[in-house]
């Protein structure tokens, strides 16, 4: 655990319980501060998982959020749902107020604070909370195609039957309708992908869907997605508590590009390090820049 490291979850819905639940099992903060407008659902929140305290040594309360702007890491699940119907840009306009109200409540932030944004449309509103909280680029970023990824390593663990931890492959761009598969640069073992013989028979267009459409699968099954988010979540946070200086694929701003999107980064103390371009082939190449052409449209109207 680090000493006196204190992580901020603004909304106490799905994801951030479930947040909240893997980073105790982490126990790498002493408390966990959990913000929302609903007061009697963060009493419920903190109450249920008070029951999880037994195996834990971190803190759960409840917290201002003058109080969560002072914390180490701030993660923000709390965001708008979109409508039946609603256009996607009076939904990054509903976002934004709801952003500005989040972020404006939580000032003065702590100058070295890091902010983790998970809410989507997570590419747009990273940029929009760096553009209202003024901190540096660095210390405000995205959970991004981190999940997307994952889902990637999964679905080709199955293929190639091997552990997804041993698959070295990026979902880029958009956490969206536009993000694409760096299918030249992965590997397993080192060895290139394109080089192993199942890829003869790879339907690479059916991989991305699947990838891309698995959380609208879960919502039709269930109703919500959580715990594949909650889980990359607690890592991001922990990666920045222990400053791991892990490298994942999450939402920032590049500057090749001018937009901020998903890309692989070392993530440590002051929140992103480094950005790691991933090398593309023209295909693939042409692909990003849609993706990023689309983001940058709507990130340049804030």
């Amino acid at each position: 655990m680090v000493s006196h490291s204190k992580v901020a979850i603004v909304g106490a819905g799905a994801v951030g319980a479930s947040l909240a639940y893997g980073l105790m099992f982490k126990n790498v903060c002493s408390e966990i501060m959990i913000v929302d407008i609903n007061p009697e659902i963060v009493r419920a929140q903190i109450l249920d998982l008070a029951d999880a305290a037994c195996i834990s040594h971190t803190k759960v309360r409840g917290a201002t959020p003058e109080e969560a702007g002072q914390a180490d890491v701030i993660v923000i699940t709390a965001g708008a749902k979109q409508k039946d119907g609603e256009p996607r840009t009076k939904l990054i306009e509903r976002n934004y107020r709801v952003l500005s109200n989040v972020i404006g409540g939580m000032q003065p932030i702590r100058k070295d604070a890091v902010i983790l944004m998970v809410a989507n449309p997570v590419d747009i509103l990273t940029h929009i909370a760096c553009q209202i909280s003024k901190l540096p680029r660095n210390q405000v970023f995205g959970s991004g195609t981190f999940l997307d990824t994952i889902r990637l390593c999964v679905e080709l663990g199955h293929v190639f039957d091997v552990n997804p931890k041993a698959i070295h492959a990026y979902v880029l761009g958009e956490h969206g309708d536009s993000q694409m598969i760096a299918w030249d640069a992965a590997t397993i073992g080192g060895k290139p992908l394109n080089n192993f013989p199942e890829m003869a028979s790879l339907d690479k267009e059916a991989v991305s869907r699947t990838v891309a459409g698995k959380a609208m699968e879960i919502i039709r099954l269930k109703g919500a997605t959580f715990y594949g988010i909650g889980a990359c979540a607690a890592d991001l946070v922990e990666t920045v508590l222990l400053n791991k200086r892990m490298i994942h694929p999450v939402s920032v701003y590049v500057e090749r590009l001018g937009v901020t999107l998903s890309m692989p980064a070392k993530i440590g103390w002051e929140g992103i390090q480094e950005v790691y371009e991933v090398p593309l082939n023209e295909e693939e190449e042409a692909r990003l820049q849609i993706s990023a052409k689309t983001l940058r449209e709507i990130q340049n109207l804030y």
